[in-house]
């Protein structure tokens, strides 16, 4: 069997000592710790290779030109396949390495051998996907995700959430009933409360609720989501798309929870949430203070020395889930949530606004400027809830006309008019403001007295209208006199009237 093949620091240094110094075979064996035979059999492949000294070729161009192939006795240098444009290929349906090797020999048919071909295209694969080593530091990085098994519970599956801190792997787990934002909003603030503190970063993976648009270098992330990371000061940090590497220590952290926490109870019967969170509690306690194989102490003693003095204080409000959505104002300057209306100020008509909805409260922005905020109304769809700030100046005054001071108003002008306005208003359950507001705005027109003349005649005739008023003033008939006040005038004297003794 042929011996094993020389390092490349030892063929470097007999070239060097062979071709600078001018050794013989027996003095560079001596000095190398190797014997005469294998540095003589190294000079013969150097020869033949072209090789001197120095070298200024990378070792594996050495080694290649030093120990060829069967194939390839010639010692020349054998076409390196583009490994790139062989992975690219692999990805296409039906591509095999079977059919790209023979692709690579049908161009160069001195080229490398099948096997030789794989070993270097995996070499090289090995390399591009090389895995950097992390350091976390303390009180840095949360990393967090749902576990692929579930737990049953009655008839339904519970998703189980994990979050695994960066320094001391110190864990947390709990049962949701499913990965939606609610549930994935209320497991982090959890997870913040049991953890005591607050990292600087959180890397979950892609789940749509919390990213909503996945990129490497911008994802676009749940509006809700962001509002969590504003209100507990922390960077939302997605791990990239199919990078599960990214965020190894919540996968580890998944493994774990599956053998230690899901495994265990898998023989169990759980009736409600609740009972199943219990029980995890007390699984993750043991799992948290269970010694490291090969570290001194637990995860728990690593949290209190590195992670807990790290992080940062709670604020001193938890957070109030709130869902946001894009909406639009009408035409009425209100905007729709949930079959209820609510306003917002009248420049904003026919502009888009973001909505901020929680529990107790409607607020909306613009530009990340509050612009308005409502108590959020529990009544009937389509009601209205409006603020006088928020309408314009022309339906703050329509809307200051109360029945009471359109009367005042009306009787101030005249009792005519008084007259009219009530009598326009009978036998109405709400009145008529816009009708008698527009009566008003006539003696503006007309002037006060023309109104009370017109109202005088409307009386009178029972035309109790806004229009009939109108027309009253219009053609000047508030001006001619009311039959009922026009005197009789003494009976006239002449030879040619005959009087009504006539026609007796």
């Amino acid at each position: 069997m042929p011996g094993k093949r020389l390092s490349m620091r030892k063929i470097r240094e007999v070239l060097r000592l062979r071709y600078e110094r001018g050794l013989s075979f027996r003095e560079i064996g001596r000095a190398c710790s190797m014997g005469h035979t294998a540095v003589f059999d190294t000079i013969a492949r150097a020869k033949r290779a072209g090789l001197g000294w120095p070298v200024e070729f990378d070792d594996a161009l050495i080694e290649e030109m030093l120990y060829p192939s069967e194939g390839n006795a010639g010692g020349s240098v054998r076409a390196t396949p583009d490994w790139a444009a062989v992975h690219r290929e692999l990805k296409r349906k039906g591509v095999t390495l079977a059919l790209l090797w023979q692709e690579y020999k049908a161009g160069h048919p001195q080229g490398y051998q099948y096997t030789q071909f794989c070993t270097l295209f995996r070499r090289w694969l090995s390399q591009c996907d090389a895995v950097m080593r992390q350091r976390h530091k303390a009180g840095e990085k949360l990393f967090v995700d749902y576990a692929g098994q579930t737990v049953e519970v009655g008839d339904r599956e519970a998703q189980l959430f994990v979050a695994v801190l960066g320094a001391s792997n110190f864990t947390y787990i709990e049962a949701t009933w499913t990965q939606g934002l609610f549930d994935w909003i209320g497991s982090h603030v959890r997870a913040f409360e049991f953890f005591q503190g607050v990292p600087e970063i959180v890397v979950p993976d892609n789940l749509k609720s919390g990213v909503t648009s996945p990129c490497r270098y911008d994802p676009e992330l749940n509006p809700t989501y962001r509002d969590l990371a504003d209100h507990y000061c922390v960077s939302i940090v997605p791990a990239r798309v199919r990078r599960p590497r990214d965020k190894a220590k919540v996968e580890n952290g998944v493994l774990q929870a599956e053998r230690w926490i899901a495994a265990p109870l898998r023989n169990r019967r759980f009736f409600s949430l609740g009972e199943l969170n219990d029980a995890i509690r007390e699984k993750l306690f043991e799992f948290n203070h269970r010694p490291f194989q090969k570290l001194p102490g637990s995860r728990a003693t690593a949290f209190e020395e590195t992670d807990l003095p790290a992080l940062r204080p709670l604020p001193r409000a938890r957070y109030e889930y709130a869902e946001w959505k894009r909406a639009t104002v009408g035409a009425d300057y209100h905007l729709e949530v949930e079959g209820h209306y609510y306003s917002v100020p009248y420049r904003l008509i026919r502009q888009k606004v973001d909505v901020r909805i929680t529990a107790k409260m409607v607020e909306c922005y613009q530009r990340g400027v509050r612009v308005a905020g409502h108590v959020r109304a529990e009544g009937v769809r389509g009601d209205f809830t409006t603020l006088k700030e928020h309408m314009p100046p022309s339906h703050r005054r329509y809307l200051a006309w109360s029945p009471e001071k359109i009367l005042a108003e009306a009787d101030r002008i005249g009792l005519e008019v008084g007259a009219f306005v009530r009598a326009l208003r009978e036998g109405k359950p709400h009145g008529d403001s816009r009708s008698s507001l527009g009566v008003l705005r006539l003696g503006r027109e007309y002037g006060e007295e023309r109104l009370c003349g017109a109202c005088r005649r409307a009386l009178a005739m029972q035309t109790l209208s806004y229009r009939s008023l109108c027309s009253i003033l219009k053609t000047g008939l508030d001006r001619a006199p009311v039959q009922g006040d026009v005197k009789e005038s003494p009976p006239l004297l002449h030879a040619n009237l005959r009087g009504p003794g006539y026609f007796n």
